[in-house]
């Protein structure tokens, strides 16, 4: 790598590091006078730990819980997705459908619902959550079936909705959402331990809330159906199940106020902001000027990309990074593949089209961008020359959301493989 793209890995390994799944989750744990204690909350000498790990970074989450609490642990089951998996000792582990549900995600709900069903008065129901879990265990409710939920979600994916509008619908068609997991749990109480890869944080969309109260009602995964102009074509028993419950005719998901949250207690044990502040403070390390950018990424990736480049080539002065963190949204227009970090790289690299100065690096933290092997791509501004170079035309590329056929030739792709954890996007910019 030239030295800007050395930096800027370097900066996104710092940013992964003090959010990875299972170092957060090990800091969570604490041995007090022989007792133990998780995220501040007392386990009593009686009580065991059913540990149900759901989501990209389950295992690694998994398994710095079983280290650490040793025969605590009774019971465990992780649903996670393919390729992030892995061996853990005394804990089943499931792989399933990701981001489209599928087969196997609909068994994985059933038996994650089961295994939460077979918790008792002396159990604690440690809940260890991250992006991904969603689609993982996507049983349907009754009257649904698998095919219904994949359609729908592939749908308000090549839309351009995002997380929080795909998990609003999710906890109106979907048996473990929407606070349902907390109701159908026997255990005394429940413990959720979250990476958050959502907007604002909020346990109620994490994972499509499967633990948590739910202020969304069928009418509002219906307006989302609506707004994005895809009603339509979704499968008609999903239009007819949301009208249903517009209507009333059908019980809401799990509500403020409903007693099966009185014994949850959830906690956020890394965000976006964390990623951010670490990538800033390793460029600091290193005598580079750092700025977090305000507000969070959100929108179209190519007109974020386009943002980004413009602002960067709009201030000269000595060498300095930008950083930004959030989350994008990509709207199918053509055949092509790629993700939303690709996507905005590769707006990114047309905007900064000729300048020397700039080096954008734009990556999933989960090490995976859309439908790809790649966590995300380079950009600078011999970026579209190099494309040429090499028979690929950068605007066509983006006419056709053909994003990682543009970098895998040009050169710009970025590899991490899974990184055990899961808490959005990192931008990172660096000007010389």
């Amino acid at each position: 790598m030239s030295e800007p793209r050395a930096l800027l890995r370097a900066l996104l390994d710092a940013a992964l590091a003090r959010v990875a799944g299972g170092a957060v989750v090990g800091a969570a744990i604490s041995h007090e006078g022989g007792g133990l204690r998780l995220a501040g909350q007392p386990i009593a000498a009686g009580e065991g730990l059913r540990v149900l790990a759901l989501g990209k970074a389950a295992v690694p989450m998994a398994r710095a819980l079983v280290d650490a609490a040793g025969d605590r642990v009774r019971a465990g089951l992780a649903v996670t997705k393919p390729g992030h998996g892995g061996p853990l000792e005394g804990i089943a582990v499931r792989e399933a459908g990701h981001p489209v549900p599928d087969g196997r995600s609909e068994a994985a709900g059933a038996e994650v619902l089961a295994f939460a069903e077979a918790s008792g008065p002396d159990d604690v129901l440690v809940v260890l959550l991250s992006g991904g879990a969603s689609a993982l265990v996507a049983a349907p409710l009754p009257g649904l079936t698998r095919d219904d939920l994949a359609a729908t979600t592939a749908a308000l994916l090549a839309c351009g909705a995002d997380i929080g509008e795909l998990n609003t619908v999710r906890k109106h068609l979907t048996a473990v959402s929407g606070g349902r997991l907390a109701r159908r749990s026997g255990a005394a109480r429940v413990l959720v331990l979250a990476l958050s890869d959502v907007a604002g944080d909020d346990p109620a969309v994490i994972g499509s809330g499967p633990c948590a109260p739910d202020p969304t009602r069928h009418a509002d995964a219906l307006a989302v159906l609506e707004r994005h102009g895809v009603a339509g074509e979704v499968p008609g028993r999903v239009r007819a199940h949301l009208e249903a419950g517009a209507a009333g005719e059908l019980e809401e998901s799990a509500k403020p106020g409903d007693p099966a949250f009185a014994r949850v207690v959830s906690r956020v044990l890394a965000t976006n902001r964390d990623a951010c502040q670490a990538a800033a403070a390793a460029a600091r390390e290193r005598g580079i000027a750092a700025e977090i950018l305000e507000p969070e990424l959100a929108g179209e990736a190519r007109r974020v990309g386009e943002r980004l480049a413009a602002r960067a080539r709009r201030s000269p002065g000595p060498e300095r990074v930008w950083i930004a963190g959030g989350e994008t949204t990509v709207t199918l227009r053509g055949d092509g593949r790629g993700g939303r970090s690709q996507e905005l790289a590769l707006a990114a690299a047309l905007a900064l089209e000729g300048d020397g100065r700039i080096t954008l690096l734009a990556a999933g933290t989960d090490g995976s961008d859309g439908p790809t092997q790649a966590a995300g791509a380079f950009a600078d501004g011999g970026s579209v020359a190099r494309g040429r170079e090499r028979g690929v035309e950068a605007r066509d590329c983006l006419a056709r959301n053909d994003s990682h056929g543009f970098f895998a030739r040009e050169g710009g792709l970025l590899v991490t493989g899974p990184t055990g954890t899961n808490v959005r996007d990192l931008v990172l910019v660096h000007a010389a």
